[in-house]
């Protein structure tokens, strides 16, 4: 039952942050120097610059993704290691978003077109550093408080095996253990359960459940309480699946917040600067 939990940790590259931080500078200095030397005014060569300097950064954020998709080709040309795509994705997302605000002059837009795209922008951006963070906060959650490690694709199988290993121990076992089971567990070992309590507690407030456990042992010979231990364990193991299916499954879903808003981002960008240059 011990597989590798596949959750993918962001590396972690340090020249990133130091980048981003002197690329912010940069971005500050510009904007001074174009309130110092001009009249700040929209389609002006500041703000267009900041405009393709920001087209830039967004095609080279979605490299990213089209490196994720052709894993197995660039895997086997020389190309930069995971996390420095990964620390431009998320660092060059970051700049690509002070400059859209830069370019509209840290200003809604007017017209309804450019104010979508900007809101798309501040949504891509924002929907991105959330999935960052659960990346981050996931593996630790579930590492903090369970003791199983597995796959989130293999999760409704073991779910199946430990439910008929559950089945055979029980019927095996007194009619004490058979009605704890019928009345406490049954529903629990049925199916993969998505719960909102392991967002607070990852553990399911296993330690609440088991006193049923703890009480009835007192009252079994050396034989049945091994079989309630037993009984015990799978239950646990059952509801540490749980966790993995729950936290996993949200780790999963936020690409679905990210990824086609993403694209459309790309799109309507693109439109935006055909109207620019044709108009």
């Amino acid at each position: 039952m011990d597989q590798a939990l596949q959750i993918n940790k962001p590396a972690r590259s340090e020249k990133w942050p130091r980048l981003f931080q002197w690329a912010v500078v940069l971005c500050v200095l510009a904007w001074i120097g174009e309130y110092t030397l001009t009249e700040p005014m929209p389609g002006s060569n500041w703000r267009m610059a900041y405009g393709f300097t920001a087209l830039a950064l967004l095609l080279g954020v979605f490299a990213w993704t089209v490196r994720r998709r052709f894993m197995a080709p660039v895997s086997s040309m020389k190309m930069p290691a995971a996390k420095h795509w990964l620390g431009f994705h998320v660092y060059g997302g970051l700049l690509f978003q002070i400059l859209v605000l830069m370019h509209s002059g840290f200003r809604l837009p007017v017209g309804s077109f450019t104010f979508w795209l900007w809101l798309l922008s501040l949504w891509v951006t924002f929907s991105g550093l959330t999935g960052l963070l659960l990346q981050r906060w996931l593996p630790r959650m579930l590492a903090s408080g369970l003791s199983l490690e597995v796959l989130y694709e293999r999760i409704p199988e073991l779910v199946e095996e430990t439910r008929n290993r559950t089945e055979k121990l029980v019927a095996g076992s007194c009619e004490s253990i058979q009605n704890l089971y019928e009345r406490e567990i049954a529903a629990d070992m049925q199916q993969p359960r998505r719960r909102l309590i392991y967002f607070f507690d990852i553990t399911g407030g296993i330690k609440s459940r088991l006193k049923t456990f703890q009480y009835l042992a007192r009252f079994l010979d050396a034989e049945e309480r091994a079989n309630l231990d037993e009984l015990e364990t799978l239950f646990r193991a059952k509801l540490e699946m749980d966790a993995h299916f729950t936290l996993q499954y949200l780790l999963r879903r936020w690409l679905l917040l990210h990824l086609p808003a993403a694209w459309l981002l790309l799109l309507l960008v693109a439109l935006h600067l055909f109207a620019v240059w044709y108009y």
